[in-house]
């Protein structure tokens, strides 16, 4: 038998690369964020549905990214019946599954939000995870670019509903179709050419993050990064990359606002393509959908960098654009994208073999609160815990019980101490779980009937007063008081009023 003591046959506590452990602060701060955009959702007529972390491989498609290995971009296994599985990497391929597998029995256009976890097998880095959080709103059966439009004005009324104000955010809208044309332009059209043009997508999605050199870099050779991998290159020669660098880089508010102006420009970009005319329709439609709903540059603005590195999109993309500086000393860096989404016409395609349009909007959950935390709109410390009953007499456990019982009948937070130890460590215990008060009852205060209750955050308060002054006197009173027994709950709602601490 191996020696307990032996330190080499312990375990390593490790969290593994690209994941986090999340807190009961940073889990009450996600779930009041949550509510609040799915209210925005609800608003809308959307509805929720819930799939699956695991999907069949080939459900999900090759998109992330397109290579040959199963396991390249998600996290695969075989089952029993050698047929591979995957965890989801995003929440939009299963919804398509879900929709084709259900299509005769749902409501066409289909309206629904899902919310959950997604998983990508890639490298992590800084604000790049392995799991992360999305909330998705998506809408099934409309090929109207209203539903391209409703989508950004949702996107926009969510960030208002976190409280970010007009002008901290702006959603910005673009074509895949466009680019298509620009592709063709320069002779990246066709299936031969399927590769490259997805390796110009995924390096125009990096502008805004490596800026015009960087991406210059990934659509010729390549380039290399600063821990020194070498990611390959669009092979592009210099001027497809001047074509490609030339459209991304008028965007509309360099043309004044004014849509018409930027859309020509793009319009020059996509020569005699059809597929990039009927791009630009598309486009003209929704800004004049979105200003008629008075939804202004301030809030919805067009912009040619935006493509999204996904493949699977065919129409619109839109990403939600957090304009403030996380850093007020120079007013730079942005904070950048919290989320987006566009129009995906032929994932539920795949499953039914026949045409479906869909469009949608996804909000990266951990980022936005991030963003919410720096602009002080949420709080991710932990909460205020419950109220602790203390022990005194162990034999007297059944007592404490139901005082315990009493307070949470009367829908107050409350737990009984269960530890060991005398009266310090329970006290230490409750100002570890941050509880806003304790009850006490020990064989005087049982022989009289009472019960203290000790209020710990007057108690903090009083430490840091002079003694004597008139304050230090008046909060000792607050400190801590016997009631009679019966009027427990009556004196913890009074802790818990005082210091605005709502019962559940």
């Amino acid at each position: 038998m191996a020696d307990k003591s032996d330190k080499s046959n312990r375990f390593k506590a490790r969290l593994p690369r690209g994941l986090e452990d999340h807190t009961p602060g940073e889990i009450a701060a996600t779930r009041a964020m949550i509510d609040r955009i799915r209210a925005v959702y609800e608003l809308y007529g959307f509805e929720p549905v819930e799939t699956p972390a695991i999907e069949y491989t080939d459900a999900l498609g090759k998109f992330l990214p397109d290579q040959d290995r199963p396991n390249e971009g998600v996290f695969s296994f075989l089952d029993d019946d050698e047929q591979w599985l995957s965890l989801r990497y995003d929440l939009t391929a299963p919804l398509a599954r879900y929709v084709a597998e259900n299509f005769d029995t749902l409501p066409k256009p289909y309206r629904s939000y899902r919310v959950g976890y997604v998983f990508r097998n890639e490298k992590p880095g800084p604000g790049r995870f392995r799991q992360f959080m999305q909330f998705d709103a998506d809408t099934v059966g409309s090929s109207s670019p209203a539903a391209d439009a409703e989508m950004c004005m949702m996107a926009a009324d969510a960030v208002e509903a976190l409280g970010i104000p007009r002008g901290s955010y702006v959603v910005k809208v673009n074509n895949r179709k466009v680019l298509d044309g620009v592709l063709e332009c320069i002779g990246l059209s066709g299936e031969a050419n399927a590769g490259k043009r997805l390796t110009v997508l995924r390096a125009i999605d990096k502008y805004d993050r490596l800026g015009r050199e960087g991406v210059a870099a990934l659509l010729g050779a390549g380039r290399k990064d600063e821990s020194g991998d070498f990611t390959r290159g669009a092979g592009l020669d210099t001027k497809q990359i001047q074509s490609v660098l030339g459209y991304i880089e008028s965007p509309y508010l360099a043309h004044g606002g004014d849509i018409e102006s930027a859309l020509d420009s793009w319009g020059k970009a996509i020569g005699l393509s059809s597929t990039g005319k009927e791009g630009i329709a598309e486009l003209k439609q929704i800004a004049a959908l979105v200003r008629a709903a008075n939804y202004g540059t301030d809030r919805i603005s067009f912009d040619s960098s935006v493509v999204r590195g996904l493949e699977y999109y065919t129409g619109a993309v839109f990403e939600v654009d957090l304009t403030f500086s996380t850093d007020s000393q120079d007013g730079s860096p942005r904070f950048g994208s919290v989320g987006g989404g566009g129009r995906y016409d032929g994932l539920v395609a795949r499953f039914r073999g026949e045409p479906v349009p869909a469009t949608g909007f996804s909000v990266g959950v951990s980022r936005l609160l991030a963003a919410l935390e720096h602009l002080g709109k949420i709080e991710t410390e932990a909460a205020r815990g419950p109220v602790v009953v203390t022990v005194f007499d162990k034999d007297r456990m059944a007592d404490y019980q139901n005082m315990v019982a009493a307070l949470r009948n009367a829908g107050i937070r409350a737990e009984l101490y269960l530890g060991s130890g005398k009266f310090a460590p329970q006290m230490k215990y409750a100002d570890r779980r941050k509880a806003p008060c304790v009850v006490i009852q020990g064989s005087d205060e049982k022989a009289k009937g009472e019960v203290t209750i000790k209020d710990l955050i007057v108690g903090a308060e009083l430490a840091k007063l002079e003694k004597g002054r008139e304050e230090h006197l008046q909060k000792q009173t607050q400190a801590q008081r016997a009631v009679p027994e019966a009027r427990l709950v009556e004196a913890v709602r009074e802790v818990l009023a005082r210091h605005g601490i709502a019962p559940h």
